[in-house]
């Protein structure tokens, strides 16, 4: 049995995480988690409060409840050749930072120096601005530039047929368009980093995260430049180590990128089914600088035959040095793939 103060210290941080899911029936929700009743509830509550950790709004029939923003800023800075990214977090973004575990430190000054960086060197605008805003278990940056946008810049620097296959590309790692000067490996890293990470620009948008059908509306509604929108919990366990880790094999000991996870379903184009062998080929581009990739079949309900022979026997034969998986792939695209695997035999 839990002693009473680590009871409330749960009870309290229970209505902090999912006061913003529920903020009309948030009482009732601790309640039933708790076995509590809802006046002991209505007291931790109060506390929070009190302590300006909570807001309240309405009559007691419709009062609902939100956290409180403890930081909620924004500026903007100049882009040019001698703007420095790491100038930009120490005197401007770290000092409105408080009370955040050294371990989602680490991870907030990595994300938005990569960001900065590349919102200096490869944005081609003039101005940038970042909005941040802290609560009691969040942590979210919003940047923005007044730049080219991040998907036409990849289309027009690698050629690429229609700005929609930027986003393939930027998903898998390594992609810049000037790598005399950097890796591409930024945004891949600090999108796994986060807990909620999305780049968007001219109505497109990447995000390795599931996202509410509003975010998706307000990304959808932006024009001009590129914005990139963060957000961690003051909470979370992951390291910057921890996630280089993920994507690095065993016998690297410099942190080599050299695994990498793509979403299979941004090779579609307009809804289109995965059935060609130039929409595998497509997938496939890229990836042989790496040594393990694992194909996310998420949300695609089927492929072809074409298809699957493509990924799985032809590059696999042509690659032996590179190890390919499947994950989250339904029963018939498993069959699939089993199927032209086998014949390579």
């Amino acid at each position: 049995m839990r002693k009473p103060r680590q009871q409330s210290i749960d009870i309290r941080n229970f209505v902090l995480e999912n006061v913003s899911a529920h903020p009309r029936d948030i009482s009732a929700l601790t309640s039933n988690q708790f076995g509590i009743s809802r006046p002991a509830v209505l007291g931790h509550i109060n506390k929070l409060i009190k302590e300006g950790l909570l807001e309240a709004d309405g009559t007691t029939r419709a009062r609902h409840y939100k956290l409180r923003l403890l930081t909620n800023d924004t500026f903007s800075f100049d882009l040019s050749p001698d703007t420095e990214e790491d100038k930009v977090w120490r005197h401007l973004v770290r000092p409105l930072l408080s009370d955040i575990p050294e371990n989602v430190m680490r991870i907030c000054e990595y994300g938005m120096n990569e960001m900065v960086n590349n919102a200096v060197d490869h944005s081609e605008g003039t101005k940038a601005r970042i909005h941040v805003q802290q609560s009691a278990v969040y942590v979210t940056f919003l940047l923005q530039d007044n730049g080219i946008g991040i998907f036409k810049k990849i289309q027009r620097d690698l050629r690429l047929s229609e700005p929609r296959q930027a986003i393939l590309e930027l998903s898998k790692g390594r992609l810049t368009t000037d790598p005399s000067r950097h890796t591409g490996e930024g945004i891949f890293f600090v999108s796994r980093m986060f807990d909620k990470f999305v780049v968007f620009s001219d109505g497109l948008f990447f995000s390795p995260n599931e996202m509410g059908d509003q975010d998706i509306l307000r990304f959808r509604e932006s024009d001009g430049g590129t914005g990139v929108d963060m957000g961690i919990s003051t909470k979370s366990k992951k390291t910057t180590q921890e996630v280089f880790g993920l994507y690095t094999s065993d016998e690297d000991d410099d942190f080599a990128f050299s695994k990498t996870d793509v979403p299979v379903s941004l090779a579609s184009f307009g809804g289109d089914h995965l059935v060609s062998r130039s929409q595998a080929r497509r997938l496939l581009d890229r990836l042989h600088d790496f040594e393990y990739i694992r194909l996310d079949f998420s949300g695609v309900d089927l492929i072809g035959q074409a298809f699957a022979d493509e990924v799985f026997r032809v590059f696999a034969q042509n690659n032996p040095e590179i190890e390919i998986s499947a994950i989250n792939a339904n029963a018939d695209i498993g069959r699939m793939i089993r199927r032209v695997s086998s014949a390579s035999r």
